[in-house]
């Protein structure tokens, strides 16, 4: 049996729609999929488009801006949004409880803060230290949120948008943009340091451990995507026991730009149970 789970990154769910999400979401069927920047409040979602799924959804309380969501086949038997962080309101983290067959499951979608240029006219360092703020107090509720799952027999996964590309092998241009943000040594430290062989493994990179990419992110416009200039920046995080459990990964790649949904791609990836 295959558990199928999805991050999708849509860019706006009701702009995601219209360039045709739902029939992404009806071809490959995952069993969970987390999104972020859902971009709206839960009264705008598009009618129909998330039937067949429990819908977990923090919003925020910024109007048009950020939102992450999880949808599950299964109903969840907890759910906790945001954690505990005072940028709780912005709606960048939901974690649920699963009881599926075979496997009792804790699950969280994120959206980590893109930050700020720390130099030239776009600079903005208070914006780029409210994003250090939220990786100190995220990385310390993964602690915690992973300690619990595991205490409670559940194994533990976190998805989405960590705006941090990890290693060289996760950007095109690397060398051109070891001074961007998303990957300065900093951020990439701090990446480092969710990983390991007890706490949690990138999965994707973990069956992919050769390879450039795969990319998730290409800026908007046809010449960084059909050229596949990216960054890896969407993940699964997974605690050992789920990890082992990773049959195939791969990022859900549109064939042309005119068919793109988001900026993003989606991170698939399927789990034996």
């Amino acid at each position: 049996m295959i558990l199928r789970v999805a991050s999708a990154n849509v860019n706006g769910i009701r702009a995601a729609q219209r360039r045709g999400f739902d029939t992404w979401l009806a071809d490959r069927r995952p069993d969970i999929v987390g999104i972020q920047e859902m971009r709206c409040t839960p009264a705008q979602v598009p009618d129909g488009l998330f039937d067949g799924y429990h819908v977990c959804f923090h919003p925020g309380g910024l109007a048009g801006r950020n939102g992450v969501a999880l949808l599950t086949r299964a109903a969840p038997t907890a759910v906790r949004r945001g954690f505990g962080h005072r940028t709780d309101p912005d709606g960048r983290y939901v974690e649920v409880d699963l009881d599926l067959p075979g496997l009792a499951l804790t699950v969280g979608s994120v959206y980590l803060p893109k930050g700020a240029t720390q130099a030239g006219p776009d600079a903005d360092p208070a914006k780029y230290r409210r994003k250090l703020s939220f990786m100190a107090s995220f990385r310390a509720h993964l602690t915690r949120a992973r300690r619990a799952a595991t205490a409670s027999g559940r194994e533990f996964l976190v998805m989405g948008d960590f705006n941090i590309a990890h290693t060289r092998a996760d950007v095109r241009n690397w060398r051109g943009n070891q001074r961007s943000e998303g990957f300065l040594p900093s951020e990439r430290e701090w990446f480092g340091s969710l990983l390991g062989p007890r706490t949690l493994h990138d999965v994707v990179r973990r069956l992919h451990p050769d390879v450039e990419g795969p990319y998730s992110w290409w800026r908007w416009g046809d010449g960084p995507f059909a050229k596949d200039v990216g960054w890896r920046i969407d993940y699964q995080l997974a605690t050992p026991g789920l990890a082992v459990r990773a049959a195939s990964a791969w990022v859900d790649r549109e064939p042309s730009p005119e068919q793109r949904v988001s900026d993003h791609a989606p991170v698939v990836v399927d789990y034996t149970l």
